[in-house]
């Protein structure tokens, strides 16, 4: 396994110091902002404001990269993402971090997006899974070091605004050093609603619905942890526990589903997930322990939905039809993310904290009701006609390209380098 890591060795590197900065940016905003005074519906927009450039950054850099070449366009995306980050620091008030933050949502896309055309072309067929497997393990590992390294020091100064913009600009450098000839042309997806409909409602719905719940936690645990009075090293753990709880459930829930209808798994795991709403709005828990035991039951369920969706919509697709499927749910997920974080943030402004978790559990419920009702209009899978379960990172940083550097052997060879 060693001696296929070294070669990529560099562009993990420089994947974590991306995914370091972006972990650092994305808590300390919420939480500089909260003690700032700023609502939590104009804490919520950053969330909106991000998922906008996010999308638009996956629709539009291939074609950038495309114009002006891969280098090149990193360059102008780490450059961008390390001045937003800035400038965020320079203009404190919600109305200026808001685009500030689209603007780093699109880089951080693009920048993630080029990295992992790299990768792809480094890596060879018969360690693309592990190598996957390693690349997802360092993201998550950077993603929750990022957020830890809040508890270092203090938020109220400049410190951690500048150290994201330093990583920010060092993951420039193993691009700028790779010998790697140019990479291919990044995936480009369409999306195609009415295909993705007519292949499977539940993935499209469920996609879109766990978009909206799991934006609305993402963007504002970090308030919420605030408001209930979490000290910052308990927001830190807040965040980042459910999202290492997602992926370590990924293990046995793709288990389950491949052996049963992947639709009565989505029902359980959402239920599991109304379970953890419930406790949230029902005992409002202070102590920060309580807090923790609820939280990674609640991120168990609600990171390890999407992996489940994007299967079930797989098993009713065409075989060659891989990345537009997945990628055209990804952008349904990222619509979502639009939608999420300006819900919560209204009703956290309007009732206080528990309407974060009244807007996932409505979610919740809606999921299971839609899904118990398209499982009695369409009769399941036959196990031998079922893709294999892809576990994919429970986070929004994953891109169309992170979709084909997942791809099986069987599947790229079908599916081909270009959706």
């Amino acid at each position: 396994m060693v001696r296929h890591l070294i070669p990529i060795s560099a562009l993990l590197l420089g994947s974590a110091f991306l995914l370091y900065a972006g972990g650092m940016n994305g808590l300390i905003l919420p939480v500089r902002g909260s003690q700032e005074g700023f609502s939590a519906f104009s804490l919520g927009l950053l969330g909106t404001g991000w998922a906008i450039g996010y999308v638009l950054g996956c629709i539009m850099t291939p074609g950038l990269v495309g114009r002006v070449g891969h280098i090149r366009s990193f360059s102008v995306m780490a450059s961008l993402a390390a001045l937003a980050i800035l400038a965020s620091l320079l203009f404190i008030t919600p109305w200026a971090w808001i685009p500030l933050r689209a603007i780093s949502g699109f880089c951080f896309a693009g920048a993630a997006m080029i990295v992992e055309s790299w990768l792809s072309e480094r890596v060879d067929a018969s360690s693309r899974g592990r190598v996957f497997g390693v690349y997802t393990m360092v993201n998550l590992m950077a993603t929750t070091t990022g957020q830890l390294t809040l508890t270092l020091g203090e938020t109220g100064g400049y410190t951690f605004f500048v150290i994201g913009a330093m990583f920010y600009s060092l993951a420039l450098i193993p691009t700028a050093i790779s010998s790697t000839a140019t990479p291919k042309p990044l995936v480009k997806v369409r999306l195609d609603l009415g295909a993705l409909w007519r292949n499977s409602p539940v993935a499209v719905y469920a996609v879109l619905m766990v978009g909206i719940s799991n934006s609305a936690f993402g963007t504002l645990a970090a308030v919420y942890a605030d408001q209930i009075g979490l000290r910052l090293s308990a927001i830190a753990l807040f965040t980042s526990i459910p999202i290492l709880a997602g992926a370590l459930a990924q293990l046995p829930v793709g288990q389950l589903s491949d052996r049963m209808d992947r639709r009565k798994v989505l029902i359980g795991i959402t239920i599991v997930g109304v379970i953890g709403d419930l406790a949230f709005i029902i005992l409002q828990p202070e102590l920060a322990w309580v807090n923790f035991i609820l939280v990674f039951l609640f991120g168990a369920a609600a990171y390890a939905m999407y992996p489940v969706i994007v299967a079930h919509a797989h098993d009713h697709a065409e075989p060659d039809s891989y990345i537009q499927t997945s990628g055209g749910l990804l952008l349904v997920f990222g619509v979502g993310c639009i939608v999420g974080p300006l819900f919560a943030g209204f009703g956290m402004s309007a009732i206080g904290t528990s309407a974060l978790f009244m807007t996932t559990i409505a979610v919740h419920i809606l999921i299971v009701i839609y899904t118990i009702w398209r499982i009695s209009r369409r009769a399941p899978v036959k196990p031998e006609h079922k893709v294999e379960f892809v576990p994919s990172a429970p986070t929004r940083t994953t891109t169309p390209e992170t979709v084909s550097l997942a791809l099986s052997d069987d599947q790229e060879e079908d599916a081909g380098s270009d959706a």
